[in-house]
């Protein structure tokens, strides 16, 4: 029997490994995912290019994370215990984790609020419940995500409209060529922007034709929105997941509740960014739900005071998650510990004065023994 050819790419694989890895950076080193990453960085005897080499990368962190934050305990080798449900009566952002790698989706800002760009990995710490943790992943490219646009697609939402549609083609003109985008819209229903067979797309004019497929009017399904949006961003090959709502932030026909919709937002990894566009008199505003759901998620809220300025905001949300770092680390196991263990990232840098990081600020433990 002839020799298969798989080990021999294996070990080119390997090569390119070591000449390429960064200090801190950890890779898998399982046949499965060096299997992968062949298939995306090597085909046809030929290397792919340099960012869809580091793209196949943080597809397979981000596919490492994603089967061990969310996998059943029986695909980790260890069995669980019933799990107590635990919520806290603050608005520490959390996601589920029976995982032995956290991701976290870094922005950094100066005190003029400027977002700060070319920091390493020595000018960050991360503590979790207090203990420092040993960074293991580190990206600072302006690398592909996966990115929904969540467009309020209501009745009132109509004086807006002009300005809602200028902001959403800003965030698609300003997002990398590579990124893989979805829209969707939301009314008294959710409804997808693209077409039914292509659920992303980078191609810009494809996603510009898909912000005016659907007509607006009708009440306002938010929370059935949000939750269909993290469903669809979890799809994605991207490392990074981010989502950008433009909204009033009230909602009037979801069949979700408003805790459903907080609970999802706790268990994803995507990064949310909230644009609330409504006035003082407006009966469906809620900003404190736009505000809860970017601090949960490590995004932002922005209230522009005027329609006028939604254009300007998506464009600098349009720099900002090119401009944010991939920063990871394993914890370590402490058996006995369940529930949420809190995240603190901090960041120094002696010539740039005081800097604020936006980022998730917790995650859930589930409760685990050992089998045997």
């Amino acid at each position: 029997m002839s020799q298969p050819k798989w080990p021999r790419q294996r070990r080119r694989i390997r090569r390119w490994n070591c000449r390429t890895r960064q200090p801190g950076f950890r890779w898998p080193d399982s046949p499965g995912c060096c299997r992968w990453l062949a298939s995306r960085c090597f085909a046809g005897g030929e290397w792919r290019s340099c960012m869809d080499r580091r793209s196949a990368v943080l597809s397979l962190w981000a596919a490492c994370a994603g089967s061990m934050l969310f996998a059943a305990p029986g695909t980790t080798g260890q069995k669980a215990k019933p799990k107590r449900r635990q919520r806290d009566s603050d608005d520490e952002a959390t996601f589920r984790s029976e995982a032995v790698l956290v991701l976290l989706d870094v922005g950094v800002k100066s005190s003029e609020g400027k977002f700060v760009p070319g920091l390493a990995p020595e000018n960050f710490t991360i503590l979790e419940d207090g203990r420092p943790q040993k960074i293991t992943v580190f990206d600072a490219e302006d690398s592909p995500v996966t990115m929904g646009i969540l467009l309020d697609q209501s009745l009132s939402m109509m004086p807006k409209y002009n300005e809602v549609m200028h902001g959403a083609r800003a965030l698609i003109e300003g997002s990398h060529p590579q990124d893989e985008v979805f829209i969707l819209h939301f009314s008294d229903t959710v409804k997808t922007g693209l077409p039914a067979r292509l659920p992303f797309a980078s191609d810009r004019q494809v996603l510009l034709r898909a912000l005016g497929s659907v007509t607006p009017g009708g009440r306002t399904a938010l929370y059935d929105g949000l939750c269909e949006a993290l469903m669809h961003v979890r799809k994605g090959k991207r490392g990074r997941k981010t989502i950008v709502l433009l909204s009033d932030g009230g909602d009037t026909a979801s069949r979700r509740k408003r805790s459903e919709a907080i609970e999802a937002v706790e268990q994803s990894v995507a990064t949310i960014y909230t644009i609330g566009l409504y006035s003082p008199e407006d009966p469906d505003r809620d900003p404190g739900f736009l505000r809860r759901v970017a601090r949960l998620s490590g995004g932002e809220a922005s209230l522009p005071s005027s329609p006028e300025q939604v254009l300007t905001v998506c464009r600098q949300i349009a720099k900002g998650i090119r401009s944010r770092y991939t920063i990871g680390y394993i914890p370590e196991r402490r058996d006995g510990n369940i529930g949420v263990r809190r995240i603190d990232v901090r960041v120094r840098h002696p010539q740039l004065g005081r800097l604020r990081v936006r980022t998730r600020r917790g995650y859930r433990v589930g409760e685990l023994e050992d089998e045997g």
